[in-house]
């Protein structure tokens, strides 16, 4: 099973300032293997398996392997994934 990562609907946008595309970019640029779950952006009281998993309901989140999750500020979320810590044991 591959990790999930939890966007917007906004697939065709892959501009710098778009957090859901730079972290779904960074995913493809380190080889993890994920699958793509996209959201409608509004309303997002809606986001109850984001909201669960992360404690709120911003986007883009990962959820892991294991069933845990991982939520930051995107360029933050960027780092994190190029430096090989998104997978490592005892991340994030």
């Amino acid at each position: 099973m591959a990790v999930k990562l939890h966007r917007c609907s906004f697939t065709f946008y892959k501009g710098k300032s778009h957090g859901c595309w730079q972290v779904e970019k960074a995913l493809q640029d380190a080889g993890i293997d994920y699958e793509r779950v996209t959201r409608l952006g509004l309303p997002r009281s809606k986001r109850t398996d984001i909201i669960a998993g992360t404690g709120q309901s911003m986007m883009p989140a990962i959820e892991l392997e294991d069933g845990t999750w991982y939520r930051a500020e995107s360029a933050e979320m960027v780092e994190h994934i190029a430096a090989g810590k998104l997978l490592a044991a005892g991340e994030p």
